[in-house]
C-alpha cells in the first residue's frame, strides 16, 4: 500500500474517533496535520479546502452543540466528502504505481 494510502486510511480512522467523540476537534486537527504524503500526492485545491475545514473544525469546537452560526454535523459531512474525494484521487494513483 503506498503511504498516501495508508495515510489516508489512518485519516479516516482518525474521523470516525472525531465523529463518535473519542477524540477532540484538537487531537484531530494535530493528527491530520502529519500526514505530508497524503497532501503532497493531492492536488493543491485539496489543501486549500482541507485548511479551510480545519479552521472551521476548530473554531466549531468552541461550541458544545449545534448553533445558530455552526453546524457540526455539516462540517463532518463536508470533512467525509472531502476523504471521499481524496480517496477517489490517491487509489487510482496508488493501483498504477503498484503495476
Amino acid at each position: 500500500m503506498s503511504q498516501p494510502l495508508s495515510d489516508l486510511q489512518t485519516l479516516r480512522t482518525a474521523f470516525e474517533r472525531l465523529r463518535s467523540g473519542e477524540i477532540n476537534a484538537h487531537a484531530f486537527a494535530a493528527q491530520a496535520s502529519t500526514f505530508s504524503a497524503l497532501f503532497a500526492a493531492l492536488p493543491p485545491r485539496f489543501q486549500d479546502v482541507w485548511q479551510d475545514l480545519m479552521t472551521r473544525l476548530e473554531s466549531g469546537a468552541l461550541f458544545d452543540a449545534e448553533s445558530c452560526s455552526f453546524s457540526q454535523s455539516d462540517l463532518h459531512e463536508s470533512l467525509r466528502l472531502w476523504l471521499d474525494k481524496a480517496g477517489d484521487r490517491i487509489a487510482p494513483a496508488a493501483q498504477g504505481s503498484s503495476r
